[in-house]
């Protein structure tokens, strides 16, 4: 079965929770325009300023509602279910509280939380690179799948988007979720094509209005292509994508970048600090930079994308009817 808002939004897309990034006002105008908004539940540095959140999302979608007659799109909330997260029980409590209607989940699908998010009617996705994880996170019960092909911005995986879609879907008949280099309506399309359900598009949103990021940040987004983006693990231990230029203002050099071993920033308090220091600094883009050369406002890149996906499906037509004869 699959997401059954998806038949309510105005593009089949979901604007990713962005580390550091996304924060209510994004979120507020990605679900006024038509596409799920979401954001992290780490992007507050307490539990009480994660519910304040979401209380502000709640009314401001809930006021929008009341004063245009219009039904806005479902957001999300992105938690870590990681050992390192100390927050995550008591994140998830407030969602279960405030019943947020749709739960990504990273770095681990537990079937005790998709079960507790179920229970007041709530959907989860979990974000996969490999067929391996998204197997064991089918078993886990959750209602959708984002699949994190090469190119993506953050975590990304190292798998051509085609194969890992359809590897995907040759075991997982719910909705799936296509992450990597989307950042036209075109890309959109795309990736209806390829058998996904809805495009999850993170860099684009960096550069809108709304988004909690630097201006230097958006900037060099604009400057940036697809040979200026790192795929390393020593920000993070894991390996994710990065802003060559970043990376060399803090003195990251080719070499070090290169190896797998984690670049010591100092001692933190825990990892999560440790996490959010190395990230503020050094800036993560995906491969979709190459076709982003603006920062306008949420409302606006929305419709732009709307009439771009529409117009690629239009162009399709014509192969359509040329090999349909």
């Amino acid at each position: 079965m699959k997401a059954p808002f998806i038949n309510d939004l105005s593009l089949p897309a979901v604007a990713a929770p962005m580390f550091l990034i996304s924060g209510p006002q994004l979120v507020i105008e990605c679900c006024k325009n038509g596409i799920v908004g979401t954001f992290p539940a780490l992007n507050q540095r307490s539990s009480e300023g994660f519910e304040a959140w979401v209380i502000e999302i709640k009314e401001a979608l809930a006021a929008f509602e009341a004063e245009t007659g219009k039904k806005a799109a479902p957001f999300g909330v992105n938690l870590i279910v990681h050992p390192t997260n100390s927050r995550v029980q008591a994140d998830l409590e407030i969602c279960i509280k405030h019943q947020v209607p749709l739960i990504i989940t990273s770095l681990g699908a537990v079937s005790q939380l998709v079960d507790a998010v179920h229970s007041y009617g709530g959907l989860v996705f979990h974000d996969v690179i490999k067929k391996r994880h998204a197997e064991k996170a089918a078993q886990a019960g959750v209602d959708g799948l984002i699949v994190v092909a090469a190119g993506a911005g953050g975590h990304a995986g190292i798998t051509n988007p085609m194969s890992l879609v359809a590897e995907v879907r040759q075991f997982f008949d719910k909705t799936i979720l296509l992450s990597g280099c989307i950042s036209t309506g075109r890309d959109i399309a795309s990736a209806m094509q390829m058998g996904a359900d809805l495009a999850y598009m993170g860099t684009r949103f960096i550069n809108v209005d709304e988004s909690m990021a630097d201006e230097g940040y958006k900037q060099m987004i604009i400057e940036s292509n697809a040979s200026d983006i790192v795929y390393t693990a020593a920000v993070s231990g894991v390996n994710a994508n990065f802003l060559r230029p970043s990376l060399e203002a803090m003195g990251i050099t080719e070499e070090m970048w290169s190896k797998s071993k984690k670049i010591d920033f100092g001692e933190e308090l825990d990892a999560a600090k440790a996490e959010a220091k190395a990230w503020k600094t050094i800036w993560s883009a995906g491969q979709g930079v190459t076709t982003i050369q603006d920062s306008v406002s949420t409302a606006d890149l929305i419709s732009r994308l709307q009439n771009e996906f529409i117009a690629a499906i239009k162009e399709q037509q014509q192969y359509l009817e040329k090999y349909s004869q």
